[in-house]
């Protein structure tokens, strides 16, 4: 991957200038503020006992489409359901209605101190689904939104029509490999971010920088400063032990779905990378362009389009590219 100018990144996250709109200098835990591409309307979902608001974006077709089929986008853990602008766009534009949650603990929904699991968010996005009337949906998951979509298609194969997997990460057992980390270790890590620390993890993501991607280093470290900050701090090293310690890598051959997996040929992404001290270890894993092969071979009626120069994220870094496999893939 391409080094970026982090001076670069200083001058943006200093003026908060950005292509699509100005982010605030300060932002609280659940994004108040800051503005989704489309409306936002909350659920209640129900965790341990207690309801905690669900954001979501439900965007009809821009045409009149006689009952519209449904796509659902499922956001990575360092993104919020934002991101899937262009995304929602383009589906929306060829006549699918798209559902865009946030995941409890992420981007405009609530953020509890609780136990956080995949069957649980995949429950909360089934409930969700249910109150607004959705009964059949194709499911893109990217990056951590990939095990949560693996873990929905599995629990409720009869509501997944397909499934896309956009570089998911999961397709490795971490605990193999990634050292153990206390819940207050991963606490502690997350308190230390800087601005600068978001920036540099961000531009692993990509081959190359736009200035279109600097949104989303800014809408989380304007949340550093805010007096909500230990409580983002605390989901995300809750969500954190999740990755780590729930890996859906070992299910993938019980999938009963017609799966796409879209693989980003440059990612290299590994969660907890950075605890990793071995370095052939780091040669080892997190390696997409075998890992896709593995993965495709491992989940039956499985289709697998390589992204040749493309990193973690196809839907921002090959846009046209990404949404032709989609396309195709739906239809």
């Amino acid at each position: 991957m391409k080094k970026v100018n982090l001076l670069f990144f200083a001058f943006l996250l200093l003026v908060g200038q950005v292509v699509a709109q100005q982010i605030p200098a300060s932002l609280n835990a659940t994004l108040d503020g800051y503005s989704y591409p489309y409306e936002v309307k909350y659920f209640q979902a129900e965790v341990e006992g207690k309801k905690y608001k669900m954001a979501y974006m439900d965007v009809p077709p821009s045409k009149q489409v006689q009952n519209p089929k449904a796509v659902m986008l499922l956001h990575g853990k360092n993104f919020i359901g934002a991101y899937f602008n262009q995304t929602i766009k383009f589906l929306s534009e060829n006549g699918y209605r798209v559902i865009v949650p946030d995941q409890i603990g992420f981007g405009k929904s609530d953020k509890p101190e609780v136990y956080y699991s995949f069957h649980q968010l995949a429950q909360n996005t089934k409930e969700l689904l249910d109150q607004i009337g959705v009964k059949q949906v194709a499911v893109v998951g990217h990056s951590m939104g990939g095990m949560v979509a693996t873990r929905f298609a599995l629990m409720y194969p009869e509501l997944t029509t397909k499934l896309i997997l956009e570089n998911p990460i999961g397709l490795e057992d971490y605990r193999l490999f990634v050292p153990y980390k206390t819940l207050d270790e991963l606490y502690q890590t997350e308190l230390k971010r800087t601005a600068k620390s978001i920036a540099d993890y961000h531009q692993s993501y990509y081959t190359s920088w736009k200035p279109t991607y600097s949104e989303w280093v800014q809408v989380p470290a304007a949340q550093l400063g805010h007096a909500d900050y230990p409580k983002v701090a605390q989901a995300s090293a809750l969500t954190y032990a999740m990755i780590y310690q729930q890996p859906v890598v070992y299910e993938f051959d019980n999938l009963k779905v017609p799966t796409l997996l879209v693989i980003g040929q440059e990612d290299r992404t590994i969660v907890g990378k950075g605890y990793i001290k071995d370095k052939q270890k780091l040669q080892e894993h997190g390696q997409y362009p075998q890992l896709g092969q593995q993965t495709v071979k491992a989940i039956p009626n499985a289709k697998l389009v390589e992204l040749k120069g493309v990193g973690h994220i196809p839907h921002l870094e090959a846009t046209q590219k990404f949404h032709e496999a989609l396309l195709s893939f739906l239809r």
